[in-house]
């Protein structure tokens, strides 16, 4: 009789001893990987959110100020836009958008008004309220995710946070914000004198309850002729990953810049990192916490089991099998174990995070393949760990051990 065919005997024989220790890997299987499965889409969702927010970095010229951004002071240095090229050619990876901006404060009908050129074909839209007025365009593909290889969205798709990009904006064209359409009392297909430059009103954005409302938007290259700052641009938004701002996007930004200042928004950066960092703390906690429950529990199964049977082993050495058969009967019984529990553990863990996302964390949930693999290792190893000191005690029990009880 071989080992296998041993252990299989072994396992069928003490049915309710099967079951007790599958039970024990199996939930602890399942609750990492509903855990892992829940907390990887929802670090997808949050991202997602957050990324579709708006920009989250600012490039300044060197001596400007975030004050000089938001007020549009019309002394404001500029930088070249050539510096946009700089960073589209660069390698730097979680860069989603650029969108350079030329911004000044000028007077239309006795007005102030805030001018701002844009690029429409890379402007940023995401702002879902602008969405509702007829801004459509092509999505954009966000590189920010919780992991390298689970940049993808996984089900999850929030169609009013879908980030789009102004398709079109004739450089005769014009977009005013709400304020300042009521302010001049302009409406859609007006027509309006801006320096000395008729534009038609294309859109009236609806309010949002930032700057935007305040300013007049048009192509940039208009705006630079304009004000006579052809190929300058007060800044420039960037679309950036959170976690790619969290692993050095901003330095790597400073050297290929370095006469700019570059700071972030940081309150969408900041939130972003301490949710996605929160979650995988959290999944790390209870991976500990399974690791240790299942090495004790199948320690004491494979020692309950041992101490059944003293005889049968003292009988093994009896006859001439050495410490290491025995360590290699309770060693396998511990793999298959684990193979099972783990098999088991991710589909059941993968049905309860599909069937509780949407309950619990109000997204959808879909099984990740790669957490199959993932089962079976942590189970197999979880296993072997609960199974290496009954094992090495085992091999203690000596041959005459059983006689004397005989």
């Amino acid at each position: 009789m071989n080992i296998f065919k041993l252990v299989f005997l072994e396992l069928m024989h003490r049915k309710s001893q099967l079951i007790s220790g599958l039970v024990a890997i199996v939930l602890g299987i399942a609750v990492i990987v509903g855990i892992k499965t829940v907390t990887i889409h929802s670090e997808i969702a949050v991202a997602k959110k957050l990324d579709n927010l708006g920009a989250n970095i600012l490039v300044l010229p060197q001596g400007a100020n975030i004050d000089d951004y938001y007020t549009a002071d019309i002394d404001a240095p500029t930088i070249p836009m050539e510096y946009v090229e700089r960073i589209l050619t660069s390698s730097l990876q979680g860069v989603d958008n650029l969108s350079p901006k030329l911004t000044r404060r000028i007077e239309i009908n006795g007005k102030k008004v805030v001018l701002t050129g844009i690029m429409p074909a890379s402007e940023i839209a995401s702002k879902p309220i602008w969405q509702t007025n007829g801004l459509q365009g092509n999505e954009l593909k966000a590189s920010c995710s919780p992991t390298k290889t689970e940049n993808q969205d996984n089900g999850y798709k929030d169609e009013k946070l879908q980030r789009k990009v102004i398709d079109t904006l004739d450089i005769n064209d014009c977009l005013v914000g709400s304020q300042i359409a009521i302010t001049l009392s302009l409406k859609e297909n007006d027509k309006i004198t801006i320096e000395g430059k008729e534009f038609n009103v294309d859109k009236v954005l609806p309010e949002t309850g930032t700057i935007d409302d305040d300013r007049i938007f048009a192509h940039l290259t208009a705006v630079q002729e304009l004000l006579k700052l052809e190929g300058q641009i007060s800044a420039i938004e960037i679309m950036g990953c959170c976690n790619a701002i969290s692993d050095g996007l901003l330095n790597d930004l400073r050297n290929i810049l370095p006469d700019t200042r570059i700071t972030t928004i940081s309150q969408i950066v900041a939130t972003q990192i301490e949710t996605n960092g929160m979650m995988n703390r959290l999944s790390f906690v209870f991976l500990i916490i399974i690791i240790f429950v299942g090495g004790i529990s199948i320690g004491n199964y494979i020692w309950a089991n041992v101490n059944e049977r003293r005889k049968e082993i003292g009988t093994l050495r009896l006859i001439g099998a050495p410490k290491s058969y025995i360590y290699r009967i309770l060693l396998l019984k511990a793999i298959v174990l684990g193979v099972f529990g783990g098999i088991c553990g991710y589909i059941l863990g993968t049905i309860a995070a599909v069937y509780l996302g949407p309950q619990v964390a109000q997204i959808e949930v879909f099984p990740i393949t790669i957490y199959f693999w993932y089962s079976l290792i942590i189970a197999v190893v979880i296993s072997i760990i609960g199974s290496l000191i009954p094992a090495y005690l085992a091999g203690k029990i000596e041959p005459y051990s059983n006689m004397q009880e005989v």
